[in-house]
């Protein structure tokens, strides 16, 4: 045919799913077709859902789909629209007296889920602002409408900080958490230790960054210069690394929670961070398991522990 689902997001896969599709539809008995494609179930922005469960946030609960509602949210969709309405402030301010003014006003019109989605993403694992501008200037250069690379990095630098205060604003809860698991790495970290927890399923995690020390190999040709780990640990990678791995951690032991129960309901599962996979004949199944080892998980004073 016209290879249509070459333009795809995922081809391959979009070709597989309408092959198996095809095969039930010309089936007499669509119902009973075996499938064998991995159906995918997703985290709504799962860091955001670990850190409103770790506070017992209901705002963010309700924005991450923790807690039921008329229609799924859309978390992406909720800090554009939060962007756009500070945007739309700045934009009725005098540009003489201040300049994110004309910003606001060039960014009204591309303010949308895809253009905060990476950051709002990336934001429970430590993203900075130099992050979120980057992020945010790639995703304005792809669109091309702003051609001048000085207002280009200018727009950017002004999404950048918007979108993160938006997030502040929504997620002030696991804002606060966040700065204090860093406040504590860092209290640790000065007393020259790595940072160590142990996770909910009893795995002990260390974290390895330490300073590095130059080793001099003198050789009859040259002088070769070796990198190797010291005794001192590098304070600010300890600080900034922690609330995303202790994250990790916790999203790793739920993902191990559900993979043991699914196997021990004669479920085929497969996983990779927050997308959990199996046939489509076991979705409804896998669904009530993952919630309810997400509850288990969170049942217990996680941050007191």
């Amino acid at each position: 045919g016209r290879r249509w689902w070459l333009g795809a997001e995922d081809p391959f896969q979009c070709l597989a799913t309408c092959i198996n599709l095809a095969e039930a539809l010309r089936s007499s008995s669509p119902e009973t077709t075996i499938s064998h494609m991995p159906v995918h179930q997703d985290g709504s922005c799962n860091g955001l859902q670990h850190y409103a469960a770790l506070g017992r946030d209901k705002l963010g609960a309700a924005a991450v789909n923790l807690v039921g509602g008329e229609k799924p949210a859309d978390v992406y969709s909720g800090i554009a629209a939060r962007v756009l309405d500070l945007m739309r402030r700045d934009a009725e301010k005098d540009p003489a007296t201040d300049p994110n003014a004309l910003r606001a006003r060039l960014l009204i019109t591309q303010v949308d889920r895809k253009l905060v989605k990476q950051t709002v993403m990336t934001s429970v694992y430590g993203v900075t602002y130099i992050g979120a501008r980057d992020q945010i200037k790639r995703r304005l250069k792809d669109r091309g409408t702003i051609a001048d690379d000085a207002e280009l990095f200018g727009a950017s630098c002004y999404a950048a900080k918007t979108t993160l205060t938006a997030l502040g604003e929504m997620f002030e809860a696991a804002r606060g958490i966040m700065s204090w698991l860093g406040d504590c790495a860092k209290i640790i970290a000065s007393e020259n230790e790595p940072v160590r927890w142990t996770t909910p399923l009893g795995l002990p995690v260390v974290q390895p960054y330490r300073k590095l020390g130059r080793h001099l190999v003198k050789t009859s040709l040259q002088v070769l210069t070796l990198q190797r780990e010291t005794e001192k640990v590098m304070v600010k990678r300890q600080r900034t690394a922690f609330p995303p791995n202790f994250v990790h951690s916790l999203d790793g032991s739920h993902m191990m929670m559900t993979a043991v129960a699914c196997k021990r309901a004669g479920l085929n599962f497969a996983g990779v961070h927050d997308s959990y996979w199996t046939h489509a004949c076991d979705v409804d199944e896998m669904n009530r398991i993952l919630r309810e080892k997400f509850v288990e998980l969170y049942e217990t004073p996680i941050l007191e522990n």
